[in-house]
């Protein structure tokens, strides 16, 4: 695991995973709100973005976490990655972590709302598409991240013994 991109819902918590697992493997991580939205929250056109992260994925590791929704160029990141990691909590949990940690735009809201029925499959197609040699993870609640971060966690204790 040495090429990251974490993808998920609004408030899923992806940004605090990157962090999470950065320290865990010493991998660098790359939030990409910070990237893309720009004074305003103004988003960055379509194929500067595109370009913006080639130069972000010509690293040799890296964790990436965000995704952009109907903004999103995913392929980029996707063809270099060798570990997704999906965070598909509800939309409830979402909901809430996102009203704690901030106030947000409609489409923002529209985008949490409608996730899981509109986004998640885009986003499924692009992963069959573009992270053929990638290992997916499909992480649907908490636990279910702890149980994966433990196991990171655990593989590279043993690496250093």
């Amino acid at each position: 695991m040495k090429r990251v991109v974490i993808l998920g819902r609004g408030g899923a918590g992806k940004s605090t995973l990157a962090t999470t697992l950065g320290t865990a493997t010493g991998l660098p991580v790359i939030e990409l709100d910070k990237h893309f939205w720009g004074p305003g929250l103004e988003a960055t056109p379509r194929d500067r973005w595109a370009v913006l992260q080639g130069e972000l994925t010509r690293a040799d590791q890296w964790i990436m976490d965000g995704d952009l929704g109907p903004y999103d160029v995913l392929d980029v990141r996707l063809h270099t990655a060798d570990t997704v990691l999906l965070l598909d909590y509800s939309f409830p949990r979402c909901a809430w972590q996102a009203m704690r940690r901030s106030r947000e735009r409609a489409d923002f809201w529209l985008w949490v709302w409608s996730w899981r029925r509109r986004h998640r499959p885009l986003l499924i197609n692009a992963l069959t598409t573009h992270a053929t040699g990638a290992k997916l993870h499909v992480l649907r609640n908490p636990r279910a991240t702890a149980r994966f971060m433990a196991q990171v966690r655990d593989s590279h204790n043993d690496r250093r013994s």
